[in-house]
Formats: structure tokens, sequence, C-alpha cells
């Protein structure tokens, strides 16, 4: 049966023989382009192409995926997303926090205070590539900070900044209608502020316990690890009343992979080699709001 799927690319510099390369995959995967049109800014260009296929099961849309994937010149980067997801009249956002919405990692800021950065950023690392176990590497990261005042957490609040394009990312789902949410395996201290700086709907990520006024270098409660991170999509989904298949996640690491995973559209930003490899697009520039030509907004 013909579905519609609309092929988003993106790039700092989108060429004409990069873009020729991905007509022919798409048309060599027996797709049919009907329109074409482009867009972007001064800092990355968008290709959009509505395309009509023979197979729009999941196995066809991952099979045309990996046929565009492998015809892909650098610079240039296509998300397949079926024709419902961009036409759907409300979505759900959610994304990943620490090198996602935030062009940092936390926990390698507050190790600084303890001069612990270098061994907490290796292991930070080894968790997002997949090779430890996220909430054992949180408590061992965490562990570090015993002892230090909890005015570092103000310390560390005023270092954070916000992914290129996230700010407007945010406004731009709102402002048409839909949900915005993050789930982080960070923590709610650093968190919060941002969150109700940008009018998130839905926000969570661990809590770092602090008595008498110190870091104890324990988290209170279960960690929010990758299961977490689908429970709270399919939660927050469930709770606002949107198809999953209209929801689209962000991440980075080893720990969004439950979650891009059981999202419509899974989004790799600037991702590890473990998670471009399985999610349904990535993003391999600087620049967050590309998420709104993927899906639309």
């Amino acid at each position: 049966m013909t579905s519609n799927v609309t092929a988003v690319s993106y790039g700092p510099k989108l060429t004409a023989s990069g873009l020729d390369k991905l007509r022919s995959a798409l048309t060599g995967s027996g797709a049919t382009l009907q329109s074409e049109s482009r867009g972007g800014d001064s800092r990355f260009e968008v290709h959009t192409a509505e395309v009509a296929v023979a197979d729009g099961t999941d196995a066809g849309i991952s099979a045309l995926r990996r046929a565009v994937a492998e015809a892909a010149q650098d610079g240039l980067d296509t998300a397949i997303v079926p024709a419902g997801l961009r036409a759907a009249p409300r979505k759900l956002l959610i994304m990943d926090v620490d090198s996602t919405l935030i062009q940092q990692e936390v926990i390698e800021l507050l190790a600084a205070y303890a001069g612990k950065r270098e061994e907490v950023a290796a292991v930070t690392e080894a968790a997002m590539r997949g090779e430890l176990d996220f909430a054992q590497s949180l408590h061992a990261r965490v562990a570090v900070l015993a002892g230090l005042p909890a005015a570092v957490v103000d310390s560390v609040r005023a270092e954070v900044r916000l992914s290129e394009g996230a700010a407007e990312l945010v406004a731009a789902f709102k402002a048409a209608g839909h949900v915005v949410a993050v789930v982080s395996g960070g923590f709610n201290q650093i968190l919060g502020p941002i969150a109700e700086d940008l009018g998130l709907d839905y926000w969570l990520a661990n809590e770092l316990e602090i008595v008498d006024g110190a870091l104890t270098g324990k988290v209170l409660g279960a960690v929010i690890d990758r299961a977490a991170k689908e429970k709270y999509l399919r939660e927050w989904a469930a709770a606002e009343g949107i198809a999953m298949e209209h929801t689209i996640a962000v991440g980075d690491g080893a720990n969004d992979l439950d979650m891009l995973g059981a999202a419509g559209m899974g989004v790799a930003f600037n991702a590890k080699p473990a998670v471009r490899a399985v999610a349904d697009s990535a993003i391999n520039m600087p620049y967050l709001d590309a998420v709104r030509h993927i899906a639309g907004v």
C-alpha cells in the first residue's frame, strides 16, 4: 500500500551532488518524489522532499532510511519522517538534557570543584557509549562530590549554556500547541530553573542529596536511567492523549536508547556511534532547532 513520507535533509551547506545522490537513493528504493522545497537560514540549509513509498510499513521505512544513509555525503543528513507525524495536530517532544538541551555535562562541571573533572569525564564517556551500567556509574561519579558546599550547585548553574537553537525549538513547539518535556540523568537542582525559564510542560532528573549545606555524594530515590526515560515518555504522552507515533525523542547517549526507540521518531543529536546506528535520524551539527524541520513545526 502506498504511503507518504517526507525526506528532510539538512546540513551547513547542501550541495547539488549530495541532493542528486539523495534523489537516486529514494527512487532506487522504489519511492516517487512528489515535490521538493528549500529552506533554512545562515547557519544551515534544509531540503524537504514529499515522497510516496510503496512499502509504508515500519520495515519498509527502515529499509528506505538505510538506503538513504548509505548514499549520504558528509555534511548532509536526511530524516525519513512518516507523514502522519508531521501532520499530527499535537505532538510531544521529549529531550535529554546534558549534551542535548544544554551544551555541557553537569556532573563534569560539578566534579571540577572536587578536582575530579577528568576522572569523572572518562566515566561519563564510557557510560554514554553504553560500556557501563548507567545507574552504577552515576552513583560512582556523584560519590566524588561528597563534602562539596551546596553553593557549588549555584556556581555550576551559572556555567550552563543551552545548546544553539534550544530556546527557539521549545518556543516553536509551544507556540504551535505541542507538548515539550525533558528527562535527564542529571540533576533537578540544575534542571529546575532551566525548565521554568523555557516553560517546559514536564521535566524530571535525579535529586542530589544535600545535608547541612553540603553535598553528601548521594542521589535520592531511584536513578533516572534509560528505562525510566522511556517510562516517562509513555506516561506523559498518555497523560496528554498523544499517540506514541506522534512523539519525537532527542538524545545523545546510550541511556537515551530506549526512549529513542519507543518514540515515533528518535533523533540522535551529535550522538555516540552506538546511538547514531539505531536512531531514526541524526543531527550532526550544533543546531538543536533542526528538530523543527524534521517534525514539521
